[in-house]
């Protein structure tokens, strides 16, 4: 509740040095600590409902859709055929809301190890966790790089929907991960993850990239805004098994009709492409 002073939520962390970003309050919904972070839920002035986890925040009302519709059609899209998918994380329900939105996609496995986010979002935030009501989607509470271990060469598309490298997410971002993640896919695999702002963190997107790289045969990143989000903007990191995988092509392109259908507000054909589209400073 520190981070909650005079009617304004104030995000501080060392990851960002030098700024903070604020949001007006108009009530805390939630406050209360798992085994394992710190969880808060904010009803907000202008970003609607916010879920903050360890005093950072994870997504908003507001924009929530463009990170989520990202971090789940990049890869899914650069895939011809993902049947099979795992989620790592995700314990708001947002990124199984997207995945089971795609047509090809059959099954869903969604591993998160802190049920308490879970539990909190289905009561608190019930527009991302409708994810969690799919019937494609099987949901196991557990540890993703044990899962992992025990299940080799299972999955089309595995999607990384991590927060940011603090606390218990702070192993999804090292080159031991990465092993596990090309392990656990078929030959012809995809990941996607979250990979952090260039602008004030391009360091460490460049060291995740070149974890990747060690495993993967193509890796690319892409960029997205989420104006809620430190800098305003976050990057993926999409790898691939395939080397003829070009991943800025999409291989399955949706009518304005469908993207209307599945109610996708951000991503399409066009943004897909665009997204690995780096400006200089990032491309050196």
């Amino acid at each position: 509740m520190d981070s909650v002073r005079n009617g304004w939520f104030v995000e501080r962390n060392d990851l960002w040095p030098g700024q903070r970003t604020s949001l007006e309050v108009e009530e805390v919904l939630y406050s209360g600590r798992s085994e394992y972070q710190d969880i808060m839920v904010l009803k907000t002035k202008s970003h609607g409902r916010v879920l903050v986890l360890d005093g950072i925040i994870q997504c908003s009302e507001q924009d929530e859709f463009s990170y989520q519709e990202m971090i789940s059609f990049l890869p899914l899209c650069a895939h011809s055929n993902p049947k099979k998918v795992l989620i790592v994380g995700g314990g708001d329900g947002g990124v199984a809301r997207e995945i089971s939105k795609h047509p090809l996609v059959e099954e869903i496995i969604q591993v998160e190890i802190d049920e308490k986010v879970i539990d909190v979002s289905k009561k608190y935030l019930p527009f991302m966790s409708a994810g969690f009501s799919s019937p494609k989607l099987t949901l196991k509470i557990c540890d993703g790089f044990e899962y992992m271990r025990t299940h080799r060469g299972e999955f089309d598309v595995i999607v990384t929907d991590s927060s940011d490298p603090i606390g218990p997410a702070v192993n999804l971002f090292t080159e031991s991960y990465f092993e596990l993640l090309r392990k656990a896919l078929r030959a012809d695999g995809i990941v996607g993850s979250q990979a952090g702002t260039v602008w004030v963190g391009i360091d460490h997107a460049k060291a995740t990239i070149e974890h990747c790289k060690k495993h993967f045969d193509v890796v690319k990143y892409a960029l997205t805004s989420v104006p809620t989000y430190p800098t305003g903007q976050i990057g993926f990191l999409v790898g691939c098994l395939d080397k003829d995988n070009v991943l800025e092509d999409p291989k399955k392109v949706f009518s304005e009709n469908e993207l209307n259908e599945m109610n996708l507000r951000y991503y399409n054909s066009e943004v897909h492409k665009s997204a690995f589209v780096l400006p200089n400073f990032v491309r050196r």
